[in-house]
């Protein structure tokens, strides 16, 4: 999230190494490559065991349980406005084709206002979007707070509302007031996705993480991702590199370079609440004469944009993804509205967790998984 000018925060916390543990052999490496060199025991047996288990589970390409199994039939003769912070964002872009293509199935009218990425903007798109008096209106990537006298009004005139990314939580929220929320949950893709530096480096990675302090979601994602690499004592938090993502072309490049000075070959992984940053170092990281498919092994946690797909594919400077899935978003966000309309609770139903690599991508530029086209025809009886 699609996640001030901070300064720059650099960490060096060293977590003591587990001495003399044995009995836990090097496996597989779980996609993105082959796995960093290092000693041949973990340094947390029983974490690593767990973070197998989960990146196993999040690496699957069929998720057990794929959207709700039941829910009203289609209203009829509803219109949707999707309210787009920006439509250059890939993220919100490919939940609004999401909501198009549903709109389409289910025999309703979509329009999708661009805000252009300014709070200016997105205030007039959201108060030409109550002006239209449509059925319900998305709110596409952007905080509430910024169009409060927006949502206050489209409250009084019991419209209803739901978010896209929109508030930290999935599902219903009464501050503000939305139908319900549509993400995956951070808490689940800041665990996956340090669990799956855990199993990549068996245990034993020198970690970078980068973040953007002055949005309080992407903080709060990147304090979650160092509390589960906590849990592996032989994992070593080299840096936590704060850039914001609107600085991220200007700083990254440089910032990446001092790394590569200050702790060379030790810095094995990376993490970054946006997979942004990876474009970003590539070019850093080409210039230093690093392999696009060696260390350091980056993932994104979150997105999962198409040029995120491409460098995994190509083996190119980022090796994983926990992308959302788009379209299916798109998806459920007509179906929460349908429920909405016919006085039904919102489905309670959250996207698992998915880890994309090389392995398993199959050459796609999105997570797309399959089956939720055919449920949500199915109930609405289309």
């Amino acid at each position: 999230m699609t996640d001030g000018r901070p300064r720059r925060v650099a960490l060096a916390v060293t977590i003591a190494v587990l001495a003399a543990l044995t009995g836990c052999e090097r496996g597989a490496s779980s996609g993105g490559g082959p796995s960093s060199t290092g000693p041949a025991t973990s340094g947390c047996p029983a974490a690593l065991s767990r973070a197998k288990a989960a990146v196993r589970q999040a690496e699957r390409n069929r998720p057990a349980v794929n959207g709700p199994t039941s829910g009203p039939r289609a209203a009829s003769g509803r219109s949707i406005v999707y309210v787009a912070q920006t439509m250059t964002n890939p993220g919100v872009a490919g939940a609004a084709k999401g909501v198009a293509e549903a709109a389409k199935a289910i025999g309703w009218k979509v329009r999708v206002i661009d805000g252009q990425g300014t709070p200016a903007g997105i205030q007039a798109a959201f108060g030409q979007a109550i002006a239209l008096r449509p059925s319900g209106i998305v709110i596409g990537g952007f905080d509430p707070k910024l169009t409060a006298q927006q949502v206050a009004k489209a409250n009084a005139e019991h419209l209803p509302l739901i978010g896209w990314h929109a508030v930290d939580s999935p599902g219903p929220s009464k501050d503000p007031e939305l139908f319900s929320n549509i993400t995956t949950r951070v808490q689940d893709v800041a665990k996956i996705s340090a669990d799956w530096i855990i199993t990549h480096s068996h245990g034993t990675a020198g970690v970078v993480v980068f973040t953007d302090a002055s949005i309080p979601f992407a903080r709060t994602k990147s304090e979650l991702i160092k509390k589960e690499l906590a849990t592996c004592p032989g994992l070593r938090l080299l840096s936590e590199e704060n850039i914001p993502i609107s600085d991220t072309s200007s700083r990254t490049p440089q910032e990446v370079s001092s790394l590569l000075s200050r702790f060379g070959d030790t810095w094995t992984h990376s993490v970054a609440i946006n997979d942004v940053y990876f474009a970003d170092a590539a070019p850093a990281l080409r210039a230093a004469r690093k392999k696009g498919a060696g260390a350091p092994y980056n993932i994104g946690a979150g997105d999962g944009d198409p040029s995120a797909f491409q460098r995994i594919d190509s083996r190119q400077f980022q090796a994983a993804t926990v992308p959302e899935p788009f379209a299916q978003q798109g998806w459920q966000i007509l179906d929460e509205f349908n429920r909405a309309f016919s006085g039904r609770p919102a489905s309670g139903y959250v996207a698992p967790v998915h880890i994309a690599t090389a392995v398993n991508s199959g050459g796609a530029t999105t997570w797309d998984p399959p089956g939720y086209r055919a449920a949500y025809l199915k109930i609405w009886g289309r």
